[in-house]
């Protein structure tokens, strides 16, 4: 099924920043991984880190499942293909 302009937008904003693409990159490396996990890789804080993820979530990029009291997050196929898509712009 094709996709709405306004679909597509939420998409593009969900990778639509250079911490986003960074994390993807990372989720890719190290799928499974927790928010602290990621704030830490980063070097970034914990809010900024969950406030990615959320969008990222929103835009179908990242799936979340919980493990206990923590979070883990991988990519999904729509992740794996904003990176395929970010790198041939490179």
């Amino acid at each position: 099924m094709k996709k709405s302009y306004y679909q597509l937008e939420r998409i593009i904003k969900g990778f639509a920043s250079h911490r986003r693409i960074e994390i993807l990159e990372l989720l890719k490396k190290k799928p499974e991984l927790t928010l602290i996990d990621i704030s830490e890789s980063l070097n970034i804080n914990f809010r900024t880190a969950s406030d990615h993820i959320k969008k990222m979530a929103t835009a179908g990029l990242v799936l979340k499942r919980s493990e206990g009291f923590n979070v883990r997050h991988r990519l999904t196929e729509r992740g794996l293909s904003a990176l395929e898509f970010l790198k041939k712009l490179d």
